[in-house]
């Protein structure tokens, strides 16, 4: 084993997710402090944490933008990344999963699993990265470790593999008995210890411990059928792990359990109190011992050409432009030149920095499995591969999702006009899930909801220095069609005097889930290749302003079938002209239909309150999928379209006396009722 490789199998690459409010930024800046990265502890409620360090952030006290920095544990480096838990920025959490080797998703201990802890889940699902679950807050009123661990079940189908068991509860929550070395964590005076299990928790921890065994052979049947085979669970002295008498070591099980979370096959469950200081070295035990490192992940090696992924855009207070980058191979060197891959553009490499969340320190290089800041890049964007020149490659992308709420901008002066256009083009870099378009004569920008929005907003003004008039926000609607056109043949021919315009398609159009696909079936020559791009371009172009209000299309493959051209008249214009009218057209017969987002949303009440909570919903147009109770509170859970929901806050509050609380994230987009749709268009 080389040297390189013994330093890669010692780097942790983890992301910290959660849903609001479940003690995620605390979590991480416990981490900070006590791997002695932050002298002092940073607490969300005083607005001084390391981590979240922009002004709204801090002004909110929430997780706005994913902050990285690096810590060190047992020997070990971690490369740590703490994600925003709010809905509206679920892109953050996103992007950094890609490029994430393990992550550690944090439950409030007392509401458990919450609608973006699934979110966040599912994400980590799509990308294949190995979680750590930390149930947190079990110090507060109310808090159920088992019931957190039944819900990380049922709700997210994980296999949960229970290495911990709380030591008191509530207030009176003390410490965690580690049930691989079955010895107890106790926290006393800011004092951490361990010592023997509690004589009143004995015989519990013996229990589970048999359970955790039981649960890693179901899953790592090879390893521990031995241990199984030839052990007498009900007798054996757990407290004594002997292999000779058929328990399996705590390295051995150590060890499996290690290989069932970095296969994701199952996730340890570890349990504490993150603001009370309690439960956060043990966590960090755990990310060293069970999550894995690049060599995990794939054969990574700095002996191997460069491959590396932007998977962040960002600007300092100074509006540096820094570019995060995560190396799968070979090094990267301040100064070399390298390949944008997608763009087919070469790149020079700038200062490299090593971030601890707004602060930096410059290095020379950075190899495989490294995650660093570069300076310098000034095409590349968020999911571009950078790579050697020589060994050109396009790492696997990311899919950014459609904004669901829109708001038109008008700058107050002439001298705000320009300005305006570079701060959007600029945010639009560091943030894929704002779109930005022009409307008559207005700049409108799309989000993933209202605080996105007004974010948004905060940093044109505080960032930018742009003043500008900001309209109220608005459903961001979509367009589709129900139904296949099978040909519409479109000439577009036109004479100057000089050289004129001509180009003939013949298209079909059928509608698919989402997105939009072009395929080409053209024949013989009938148009040269060089139009055909053009004619996708036209398609694409029209399906920027659907036909009925003017709103974005989705859901359209267009195939290509025939067409004619002139030797002369021909040109790429000519076929994009042609490409879009003939789109136009199609998408007239195939009944297009308009397109609303539809959120989840999930209120909890006091009972009292219960049935008028879901008869407003209802009057929302909502459709409730269903009710169930939660730690002395009810929750509905309910399909509601966006446009039903502004002013929700304030409704929710007076119709249950300022007790109720609600989250909301985006579920689908389905079809408009057809008299909302008629106002709609009549609207537009």
């Amino acid at each position: 084993m080389t040297a390189t490789t013994l330093a890669l199998a010692k780097v942790r690459n983890i992301g910290i997710m959660a849903h609001i409010d479940a003690g995620k930024t605390t979590t991480a800046e416990r981490i900070l402090f006590f791997t002695g990265v932050s002298h002092r502890i940073g607490d969300v409620h005083d607005g001084d944490t390391a981590l979240d360090f922009l002004k709204q952030e801090r002004e909110r006290g929430i997780t706005i933008t994913s902050a990285a920095t690096t810590c060190r544990w047992a020997g070990h480096t971690i490369n740590l990344i703490d994600t925003p838990g709010h809905v509206d920025f679920t892109i953050e959490v996103e992007r950094c999963l890609r490029v994430l080797d393990g992550a550690v998703a944090v439950f409030d201990g007392v509401a458990g699993v919450e609608p973006q802890s699934e979110t966040v889940w599912r994400q980590a699902d799509r990308y294949g990265v190995p979680r750590v679950c930390f149930v947190n807050k079990l110090d507060r009123a109310g808090a159920d470790y088992h019931r957190c661990v039944d819900m990380i079940r049922e709700r997210l189908g994980a296999v949960p593999l229970v290495v911990q068991l709380p030591i008191g509860s509530e207030a009176g929550f003390e410490g965690v008995v580690d049930l691989v070395s079955m010895r107890a964590h106790v926290w006393t005076d800011g004092r951490h210890s361990v010592v023997d299990v509690p004589p009143g928790l004995a015989e519990e921890a013996r229990r589970w411990r048999r359970t955790l065994v039981e649960t890693v052979a179901e899953h790592d049947e090879d390893s521990m059928t031995r241990y199984l085979s030839s052990a007498d669970l009900s007798s054996a002295d757990l407290s004594s792990a002997d292999p000779d008498g058929g328990q399996p070591s705590e390295e051995e099980l150590h060890a499996a359990i290690r290989r069932l979370t970095v296969t994701s096959a199952a996730t340890p469950v570890l349990c504490g109190s993150a603001f009370k200081n309690k439960g956060v070295q043990p966590l960090l035990d755990a990310v060293v011992r069970y999550l894995p490192s690049p060599l995990d992940v794939q054969d990574v090696s700095d002996e191997e050409p460069l491959s590396a992924l932007a998977f962040k855009v960002m600007a300092d207070r100074h509006l540096a432009r820094f570019t995060f980058v995560r190396i799968y191979s070979g090094r990267l060197v301040s100064g070399a030149a390298v390949l944008n891959s997608v763009k087919e553009r070469k790149e020079r490499i700038g200062k490299i920095y090593r971030v601890h969340a707004d602060k930096r320190v410059e290095i020379e290089s950075a190899g495989a499995g490294d995650i660093v800041a570069v300076m310098g890049l000034k095409q590349t964007t968020t999911g571009e591969t950078l790579c050697d020149p020589a060994h050109p490659v396009v790492l696997e992308s990311m899919d950014f999702p459609a904004p669901v709420i829109e708001v038109a901008i008008e700058p107050r002066s002439r001298g705000d006009v320009e300005k305006l256009g570079a701060a959007v083009h600029r945010m639009s870099e560091e943030d894929p899930s704002l779109h930005v378009r022009q409307e008559n004569g207005q700049t409108v920008i799309g989000g993933m909801g209202e605080l996105h929005l007004e974010i948004l907003v905060d940093r044109l003004k505080e960032r930018f220095h742009v003043e500008a008039n900001v309209g109220r926000p608005r459903v961001a609607y979509r367009e589709t069609v129900r139904r296949a056109v099978e040909r519409v043949d479109l000439t577009h021919r036109k004479q100057t005097g000089g050289k004129g315009q001509y180009a003939k398609v013949r298209i079909s159009l059928e509608p698919i889930g989402a997105g939009y696909e072009f395929v080409n079936r053209v024949t013989g020559g009938r148009i040269p290749k060089e139009f055909i791009p053009s004619v996708d371009a036209g398609c694409q172009e029209a399906m920027q302003a659907g036909v009925l209000a003017g709103f974005e299309m989705t859901g359209v493959r267009v195939v290509l079938a025939d067409g004619d051209f002139h030797p002369v008249d021909s040109s790429e214009l000519a076929f994009k002209i042609a490409g879009s009218m003939a789109f136009k057209e199609a998408v007239r017969r195939a009944s297009p239909v308009l397109l609303e987002p539809v959120m989840t949303v999930e209120v909890t009440t006091p009972e009292e309150y219960l049935g008028a909570v879901i008869g407003d919903l209802n009057g929302r147009r909502g459709r409730v999928e269903g009710t169930g109770e939660r730690t002395g509170a009810w929750v509905v859970q309910a399909l509601v379209p966006l446009a039903e929901m502004f002013g929700y806050v304030g409704d929710l509050r007076g119709m249950t006396s300022g007790r109720g609380v609600f989250t909301m994230r985006f579920a689908e987009h389905a079809e408009v009722p057809a008299a909302v749709a008629k106002k709609i268009i009549a609207e537009g």
